[in-house]
């Protein structure tokens, strides 16, 4: 901010009409299309095929996250865990794509693909707006989990919980069903959720100087504007990493840059 200097008592009093620096102007929704969609996959798949070294390193904190909960469910004998952890892990995806997001950013603006500048701004974005919503984001994966493991204490005994993934008779019984179709449907309300005040806000944080409350105002009037091409993208992104993690999550390698360089595109579509 610049600096005020203020006159001497003889000299002309100050003109407090004007502020030293004026405010940021709100981010303008756009209307997009299915064709905006489509443009903005074929585009994030270009930018993983320039840099493929950023979207593999990134991708691999999820390959190796998505390990390490089998490894845990294994050491605990329980794959119940995985389930819920599985169906949280990805809602930190936004937050991780962060790399992505410069990495688009910088090939859109002509900017070289230096290593430690990229790094360095995906570093930079702990003094800014960038933390407050990592932890809505964490908060709410939190919730999921606690609602998950009520959901199956509500419906199941301790012996079935232990066994759910084992026993067939626990999952094909009435409350069996009832539970996975409740858990699912939390599991998809918070998907929603989550996709809705990210999508636009995350790559807009990194983007410009603005606080954390209006871009997600800005992301949900983005999806709610576009609640059909929004939709279309929010069941790509879920396709593509379900598909992903069945193979040892080896996939999510390729799907997680496609969709993070996509999800720039698409924000610098929506976003005016």
């Amino acid at each position: 901010m610049a600096h005020v200097r203020y006159p001497s008592p003889d000299g002309p009093r100050p003109d407090y009409s004007e502020t030293a620096a004026p405010a940021a102007k709100a981010p303008t929704v756009k209307t997009i299309t299915t064709d905006t969609v489509r443009s903005a996959l074929r585009k994030g798949f270009d930018d993983f095929k320039a840099a493929p070294g950023y979207g593999l390193f990134f991708g691999g904190v999820y390959v190796v996250g998505g390990l390490l909960l089998w490894a845990l469910s294994r050491m605990v004998g329980n794959a119940g865990v995985l389930v819920p952890l599985a169906f949280a892990f990805p809602l930190l995806g936004p937050f991780l794509a962060i790399g992505l997001y410069e990495v688009s950013r910088r090939r859109e603006a002509g900017e070289p693909l230096d290593k430690s500048a990229i790094l360095g701004a995906v570093f930079r974005q702990r003094d800014g707006q960038m933390p407050f919503m990592g932890v809505v984001i964490l908060f709410l994966a939190l919730c999921w989990l606690v609602l998950a493991r009520v959901t199956f204490a509500l419906f199941l005994s301790n012996d079935a919980m232990t066994n759910i993934f084992t026993t067939r008779e626990a999952i094909f019984t009435l409350d069996g069903i009832v539970m996975l179709l409740i858990v699912t449907g939390l599991g998809a309300a918070f998907a929603l959720l989550v996709f809705s005040i990210t999508v636009v806000s995350m790559p807009l944080l990194l983007d410009r100087e603005i606080d954390v409350v209006t871009a997600t105002i800005t992301s949900v009037q983005a999806v709610i504007e576009n609640l059909r091409p929004m939709m279309i993208w929010a069941a790509i992104v879920v396709a593509m990493l379900v598909v992903a993690m069945l193979p040892a999550f080896l996939g999510l390698f390729i799907a997680l840059p496609v969709l993070g360089h996509g999800t720039w595109h698409l924000y610098r579509a929506v976003v005016d």
